[in-house]
C-alpha cells in the first residue's frame, strides 16, 4: 500500500513491482477436512461474547429494508432465499459452547420461510420496529425476512442478519446474488466456504507474517491506553448500554472539493485528512494529545474471500498523537504515516490484540477505544430487476455499540456524515452542537492548514454571537471584537458601554464593570509605582474570589504577567515559586499575606478589604 503512495503512476508501479524481489507467493485457502464441528474465527468469538453480554441481544443484529415496486412473484422471491441458504454454509450455521470454547456447526439444511403481512404505509414503521429482535445462536439459519404488502404493486421487505455470519460486504452479496437467484440466473460454485477461513485462520496465526503484525500492534499499544475523556450529558453509566441513535449533517460541496484538493496536495486520501480533522476535533474537546480512533476494515485480504458470506469484518485501533503546537499539515503526515503503518498491518484480528494486550476490563467502556471513524464509497441506491423497482427503506437501529461513531460517504452533493451516539452519554442537542463543530472545523482547515491546531476554530457564528452579545446583552461592540481586543480592554470598553451591569460574581460577592475597571486601574497604578511593566512577573496568591480577576486585571493593566499560587501549597513551594519565576512583587488577601514571609519587607496597604503588593514589595487585594 505505501508503494501506491510513493509510486503514483501505473509505470513507476510496474517498475517497483519488478524490481522487489520480496513479494510474497500468493497460497490459497485449503478446503478443511469435513468434521463435526469447526472452530469459529476470530471475530465470530468476540460476536458470540459480546451478544451474551447484557444489553447485547440486538445490538449485534444487521437489519436493512427495501420497498419493492411492480409486479412480484412471492414464490420466486421465498425460492431465491432458500437458494442462497443453501449455496452458504454461513447461513445454515449455528453456534455453542463446547468445553470453554465457541465452536461452529454446519447444518445439512435449515428450515427457512418469510414471513408474510399485509398492512398500510401508515403502520409499515412499527412492523419494521417489531421485527428486530433476539436471534438464538444455537439455531440456524441466523437470517429471517418478512414481506409486508401494502398495496397493488407496492411491498416492503424486511431482512436481519446476526453480526456473526454477516457484515457490510456479506449484505452486499445478498443483494446482488437474491437478484440473479430471482431471475432465475445460474450461480457459479464456491470452491472454499466461511468455515474452511477459520480452520485457515487458526493455522495462520503462526505464520512469520502474522507474528510480526502481532509485533507491531503490541509495540503500537504498548504503554498506558488512554481513555477518551469526552465531557458527556449524563453519568456513565457501570456497565455499558448499547441504547443509541444517529444525527445526520453535511459538509458543504466547496469545503469537501477543498478537503479532496488538501488530500492531493498533501499525497494522503480523503480518509486520512477526515480522520486527522475528527481527531483535531476530540483533542479540542478533551485537551488529550494521546488518541485512539477504531476504523472498520472489509478483512478479505484473500480474492476467494470477495464472494463469501460471513464476518470478515476487522477493526483497526489507530493512534494518534495531536498537539495544539503542531500545524495541521504537520499532524496530517503523521495521521497518514499510522494510517498506512496499520493497513499494512491489518490481517492481525483484533480480538488477539485485545486478547494479548491483557487489559483491565472496564465494563463501562469498549476496549482499547471508544469512538469509531468510517469513510464509505457511494453506492447506487436503487435498482431494478425483472420490471421491479427496488430501493431503501428508511428503517431506524437504536443502538451504538460506541460511545461515539462518525461515519462520511461521499455523495455528489458533497460528503454526508451520520454521528451514532449513546443516548445513555449524550443528549441531541449536544450532538448537533458537536457535528457543527466538525463542520466549522473542517472549513477552518480547509482555510488554513499550516496554522497549529490550537488556532483552528471551530465555534460557530451563532456561538460567537451569543458569547459576545447573548448573555446579558452586554454591548461589546463589533469593532472590538473584529481588532481582536485584549481581555483588559474589553472591560474598559464595557465600563463605558454599559456600567452597572454585573461583570463578576462569585457566591455572595460581586462587582459591576465600573467597580471592576475602578478596583483594577487603582490597583495597577500601584503596581506601575512599584516599576510593573513589560517583562515583569507578579505573584497572584488568592482564594478564589472576585479579588483575584481585580489582581489578573490590574497585572495586565500594568503592562506585566502574574503566576498564579494556589492558596493550598506550603509556604516553602509559594517561596520557590516566586524566586524561580523572577516575581518582584506578590499581590495576595489579608488572610494570606503572612504565608510566604521569609525574604520580604512590610509594604504599605491599600487599606483593609484591599489588595496589598509585597515580595522585595507585597500588595494585598481585598
Amino acid at each position: 500500500m505505501r508503494d501506491i503512495f510513493q509510486y503514483p503512476t501505473i509505470e513507476q508501479l510496474v517498475q517497483v513491482m519488478g524490481e522487489d524481489q520480496t513479494q510474497q507467493t500468493y497460497v490459497s485457502i485449503p478446503v478443511a477436512e469435513e468434521r463435526e464441528y469447526y472452530p469459529v474465527s476470530s471475530a465470530q468469538k468476540r460476536m458470540y461474547v459480546l451478544s451474551h453480554l447484557e444489553g447485547g441481544e440486538v445490538s449485534y443484529n444487521m437489519p436493512g429494508a427495501l420497498i419493492i415496486e411492480g409486479s412480484l412473484d412471492k414464490k420466486r422471491l421465498e425460492q431465491a432465499f432458500r437458494q442462497l441458504i443453501a449455496r452458504h454454509e454461513a447461513l445454515r450455521t449455528r453456534f455453542e459452547m463446547m468445553d470453554g470454547e465457541v465452536i461452529q456447526r454446519i447444518e445439512s439444511s435449515a428450515s427457512f420461510s418469510v414471513e408474510y403481512v399485509q398492512a398500510s404505509e401508515e403502520e409499515t414503521p412499527q412492523y419494521a420496529q417489531d421485527f428486530v429482535r433476539a436471534f438464538d445462536l444455537a439455531q440456524a439459519p441466523l437470517l429471517r425476512v418478512q414481506l409486508i404488502e401494502n398495496g397493488p404493486g407496492r411491498h416492503v421487505m424486511l431482512y436481519d442478519m446476526h453480526h456473526i455470519i454477516s457484515d457490510g460486504v456479506t449484505e452486499g452479496i445478498i443483494v446482488q446474488e437474491f437478484s440473479q437467484l430471482y431471475e432465475g440466473q445460474e450461480l457459479p460454485p464456491l470452491r472454499i466456504q466461511y468455515k474452511d477461513y477459520a480452520v485457515w485462520q487458526h493455522a495462520d496465526m503462526q505464520s512469520e507474517r502474522l507474528r510480526e503484525q502481532e509485533s507491531y500492534w503490541l509495540k503500537t499499544m504498548s504503554g498506558e491506553i488512554p481513555a477518551l475523556d469526552m465531557p458527556t450529558d449524563f453519568t456513565r453509566p457501570a456497565v455499558q448500554r448499547l441504547e443509541g441513535t444517529r444525527f445526520e449533517f453535511a459538509i458543504r460541496m466547496e469545503d469537501s472539493e477543498q478537503l479532496k484538493q488538501l488530500a492531493a496536495q498533501t499525497g494522503s486520501t480523503l480518509y486520512m485528512v477526515l480522520l486527522a480533522a475528527y481527531s483535531t476535533l476530540l483533542h479540542k474537546y478533551t485537551g488529550q494529545e494521546d488518541i485512539i480512533v477504531g476504523t472498520p476494515i472489509a478483512g478479505r485480504p484473500h480474492a476467494e474471500l470477495g464472494s463469501l458470506v460471513g464476518v470478515f469484518l476487522n477493526t483497526l485501533a489507530i493512534r494518534n498523537y495531536p498537539c495544539g503546537d503542531k500545524t495541521f499539515l504537520d499532524y496530517l503526515q503523521e495521521v497518514k504515516e499510522h494510517a498506512l503503518r496499520a493497513y499494512e498491518h491489518q490481517e492481525y484480528p483484533f480480538e488477539e490484540l485485545v486478547e494479548k494486550l491483557d487489559l483491565t476490563r472496564d465494563t463501562s467502556r469498549n476496549a482499547l477505544f471508544d469512538t469509531m471513524f468510517e469513510l464509505k464509497t457511494f453506492e447506487q441506491q436503487e435498482f431494478e430487476l425483472e420490471g421491479l423497482t427496488f430501493k431503501p427503506y428508511p428503517t431506524d437501529n437504536p443502538t451504538s455499540k460506541f460511545d461515539l461513531t462518525l461515519d462520511a460517504v461521499e455523495q455528489p452533493e458533497g460528503i454526508l456524515c451520520s454521528l451514532e451516539y449513546s443516548t445513555a452519554l449524550y443528549k441531541p442537542e449536544t450532538i448537533a452542537r458537536l457535528a457543527q463543530h466538525f463542520t466549522e472545523l473542517v472549513r477552518a482547515i480547509t482555510l488554513h492548514p499550516q496554522q497549529p491546531l490550537a488556532a483552528l476554530d471551530m465555534v460557530t457564528v451563532e456561538e460567537k454571537a451569543q458569547i459576545l452579545y447573548g448573555f446579558g446583552d452586554v454591548g461589546v461592540s463589533e469593532v472590538a471584537a473584529e481588532a481582536e481586543v485584549l481581555f483588559h480592554a474589553y472591560v474598559e470598553e464595557q465600563a463605558q458601554l454599559v456600567p452597572d451591569h454585573v461583570a463578576v460574581v462569585y457566591e455572595e460577592q460581586q462587582l459591576t464593570y465600573r467597580q471592576l475597571n475602578e478596583r483594577a486601574n487603582q490597583l495597577a497604578r500601584k503596581l506601575r509605582k512599584e516599576g510593573i511593566g513589560r517583562e515583569s512577573i507578579v505573584g497572584i496568591l488568592s482564594e478564589r474570589s472576585v479579588d483575584m480577576l481585580v489582581g489578573v486585571l490590574a497585572v495586565w493593566k500594568a503592562g506585566g504577567a502574574y503566576v498564579p499560587l494556589d492558596a493550598d501549597y506550603p509556604s516553602e513551594r509559594i517561596r520557590f515559586m516566586l524566586e524561580d519565576s523572577g516575581a518582584t512583587v506578590l499581590l495576595t488577601q489579608t488572610s494570606l499575606q503572612d504565608r510566604p514571609r521569609c525574604g520580604w519587607r512590610k509594604a504599605k496597604g491599600l487599606g483593609e478589604g484591599r489588595l496589598r503588593v509585597n515580595w522585595k514589595q507585597r500588595l494585598v487585594l481585598n
